[in-house]
């Protein structure tokens, strides 16, 4: 027979221990939930995700609505450049004379086609990113004291990359002010 508690066996006392026993650990998980939201690091990492994430809006928009219209324009057929494409296997409604006028409609028959615009569109948009983040580290290196940028050599000994501004190579430990020379 199972063992049931009825609430005469359950003192007032035993109840108001365990209420405070879930009250302390429900603060506790809040209280740490707080201090790992809202320390240093994630806080950092948050307002650079949100940075990050105008920052691609902006040069995307750029990319898109200022450099790709004209080079549209410069590639044969005046169309957008995500409409630029190829043929590669016609669909059964396929006319030879007029062919397909956007890319919906030639998949939408079945044929297969090369997209090539919308792959120019986002090698544009990667390299004008990839710029533009390079653009914003060096105005950055350039009102900070702290470097974002590494410039490195190889070592000549070595051969492995290392600071430009190295005394002496992280791999192999040799000099780099050439007292390695001095001592042969």
């Amino acid at each position: 027979m199972p063992l049931v508690y009825s609430s005469s066996s359950v003192t007032n006392e035993e109840q108001q221990n365990l209420l405070e026993q879930g009250e302390e650990r429900a603060k506790r998980v809040f209280s740490g939930f707080i201090d790992f939201a809202f320390s240093g690091n994630i806080l950092e990492i948050a307002f650079g995700l949100i940075l990050a994430n105008a920052f691609t809006t902006v040069t995307n928009s750029f990319v898109n609505d200022i450099l790709l219209p004209p080079l549209s324009v410069i590639l044969p057929l005046n169309r957008n450049m995500d409409e630029k494409f190829f043929v590669l296997k016609p669909g059964p409604n396929y006319e030879k004379q007029n062919g397909y006028n956007t890319i919906g409609l030639a998949l939408e028959d079945g044929a297969v086609v090369l997209a090539y615009g919308g792959f120019i569109g986002h090698v544009v948009s990667f390299l004008s990113l990839g710029l533009m983040l390079y653009a914003l580290a060096c105005l950055y290196d350039y009102f900070s004291k702290e470097d974002i940028i590494k410039h490195t050599v190889k070592c000549r000994y070595c051969k492995k990359r290392i600071s430009t501004k190295a005394i002496r190579c992280i791999n192999c430990t040799s000099w780099l002010d050439g007292r390695e020379e001095r001592m042969r």
